[in-house]
């Protein structure tokens, strides 16, 4: 994603054989046998090495000398700028002319460039050698929020610091801070604020010090500080309880609904005919007269599944993809926040959803699979097979889909599981809901959209 340079807002403020043990040290070639028998071998097992010659001696130098004068290029390629280039150029061009020609005015034009080159290369000198904390207030925004940052400089030299900038990048673009001369122990502040306006990860630094001339000629950087990265997460919306269906787990959450056989103990009560005899407590039936057995809560646990199709011939523009990223974050939020286990997946392999944070980190990294590893049919077998034991199956895709590659997706899913798809139109007007197979299909054209149309679901 692109941020422009205007995207950062500033506001400034100042402001050691082992003696000890007595045992003498062995060779350890004598120790595992593996001396020569004869000098022989001993004088074979050792290599003197050839001298170079003198044509690798020379070789070697120059391939030193070169590595060293290709990283001074680099230096002064660096630090020269495009203005900077054309001053330099101009100055020879000049000088050439003014002495072959033997124009004054020539000669005159080429020693004033070549002064302001001189004058401009002494801006170069000087320390920039702050303390530089970069500070973001939150790493991680939804689309359209601001992140807040701040930068601080300090001057921890015993001598003062001439005026420069600070170049803090972010994503493609990057913001300029104008520091001012700090003394020695004073330091300066700079916040700024990023705006959003699509889901990704920025990364916001490192933060470069920069010193130049105030023509723009040449110009020196040094990085200060690592990278940190801004989790852009996709647009999620509440939805009531997803109660598209549960499976007996004895590992699972103690539900409402009283049962005869669990692991969840939750009272005493009388016998009652088809009651197994091996529930029955025999300490009450001896104390009370009556025969009393135990009563459990059930323990239930869904298999959620999210599928999520990254397919570019399933959406019909960038929009739709966002909207369908949206949705599936919006139903696996809810699903987490109902304890149940949540298993995403796309095409490209499954996302890490253990909380809701990681969860989001996925979706904002998230891009377009390859059109080679197929589209919801493909996305719905690799559920088969690595959830078999999915209780709910949420297929989100685009408005690409057609009914029967929809029916076809249905169909490779595990057998008796509750199927939901969720199709992103950004067409329609209203959600709308329809029965393919066994799968209820819904179709929003916004993200608001889908909370109504989940209800109409449920009941």
């Amino acid at each position: 994603m692109t941020t422009t340079p205007e995207t950062l807002t500033p506001s400034r403020r100042a402001r050691r054989g082992d003696g000890a043990s007595g045992v003498p040290a062995v060779d350890a070639a004598a120790a595992t046998g593996e001396v020569p028998s004869t000098p022989q071998d001993a004088d074979a097992s050792l290599v003197s090495p050839r001298a170079a010659t003198r044509a690798e001696r020379w070789r070697e130098r120059a391939e030193v000398a070169g590595r060293t004068a290709g990283g001074f290029a680099r230096t002064i390629a660096d630090v020269i700028r495009p203005l900077g280039w054309v001053f330099l150029v101009g100055a020879v061009v000049l000088w050439w002319l003014a002495l072959a020609f033997g124009w004054k005015e020539l000669m005159i034009a080429a020693v004033v460039v070549s002064v302001v080159a001189l004058v401009s290369i002494a801006f170069l000198f000087g320390r920039t050698t702050y303390d530089i904390d970069l500070d973001l207030t939150r790493t991680r925004v939804v689309v359209g929020e601001r992140a807040v940052g701040g930068l601080t400089l300090v001057n921890r030299t015993s001598r003062t610091i001439l005026p420069s900038e600070v170049v803090l990048p972010v994503g493609h673009g990057r913001g300029v801070f104008q520091v001012p001369r700090l003394q020695p122990g004073a330091e300066h502040e700079e916040v700024f604020a990023i705006p959003t306006t699509a889901r990704g990860v920025l990364e916001v630094g490192p933060v470069s010090v920069r010193r130049g001339d105030p023509i723009g000629l040449f110009e020196r950087t040094h990085d200060r500080r690592q990278a940190v990265d801004l989790f852009v997460h996709p647009r999620t919306t509440a939805l009531d309880g997803l109660s598209l269906g549960h499976l007996r787990d004895l590992e699972g959450l103690p539900a409402q609904h009283l049962a005869r056989d669990d692991v969840s103990f939750h009272a005493l009560r009388e016998y009652q005919p088809g009651d197994d005899l091996r529930h029955v407590h025999w300490k009450s039936t001896a104390r009370t007269g009556t025969v009393m057995v135990r009563q459990y809560e059930e323990t239930r646990r869904s298999h959620f599944v999210v599928g999520l199709s990254t397919h570019p011939d399933e959406y019909r523009s960038a929009e739709e993809f966002e909207l369908a990223i949206s949705v599936a974050g919006s139903v696996g939020l809810r699903a987490l926040r109902d304890s149940r286990i949540l298993d995403a997946r796309t095409q490209g392999g499954p996302l890490r959803s253990l909380s809701p944070r990681r969860f989001l980190d996925e979706l904002a990294q998230l891009g377009h699979s390859r059109p080679r590893e197929g589209g919801s049919v493909a996305l719905a077998g690799a559920i088969a097979a690595h959830a078999p034991q999915a209780a709910v199956v949420v297929l989100v895709t685009g408005s690409k889909t057609d009914a029967s590659d929809l029916r076809l997706a249905c169909s490779r899913l595990p057998y008796g599981v509750r199927a939901l798809a969720v199709v992103a139109d950004g067409r329609v007007d209203a959600p709308a809901l329809q029965r393919i197979a066994e799968a209820d299909v819904i179709t929003v054209g916004e993200l608001d959209q889908l909370p109504r149309a989940v209800r109409k679901v449920l009941s």
